[in-house]
């Protein structure tokens, strides 16, 4: 990880997944927001704990999802609006992982 972004292989993602019976989707969704902040240049505004934490907060998860899309909007390389990712959050959370993960692991270097 020499460039603050690990390649996942997303089938073995899948498989933890279903073996901690989903608490890797937590650990995925705080290491992901690392990423993503690292790559936007260590943005002072981004909190991934914060964010993570606020997933086990009555409406505290919206919030969190939000701030994580914007965030990704702003380091993605394709265009992709925060609130299509928000929604898509809500609605089908499994495209958001692929998605996020297919761009992370882009940038990443190994």
């Amino acid at each position: 990880m020499a460039n603050g972004v690990k390649k996942r292989n997303m089938v073995a993602q899948v498989g933890l997944c279903l073996i901690t019976l989903g608490i890797y989707v937590i650990y995925w969704f705080y290491q992901t927001a690392c990423e993503l902040k690292y790559l936007a240049g260590k943005d002072s505004e981004a909190r991934p704990s914060l964010w993570t934490v606020l997933l086990f907060v009555p409406f505290g998860a919206f919030y969190s999802q939000y701030k994580y899309s914007e965030l990704y909007e702003r380091v993605s390389t394709e265009p992709m609006n925060r609130w299509l990712l928000f929604v898509l959050w809500l609605v089908f959370p499994f495209a958001v992982w692929f998605i996020v993960q297919t761009e992370l692991n882009r940038r990443a270097t190994y």
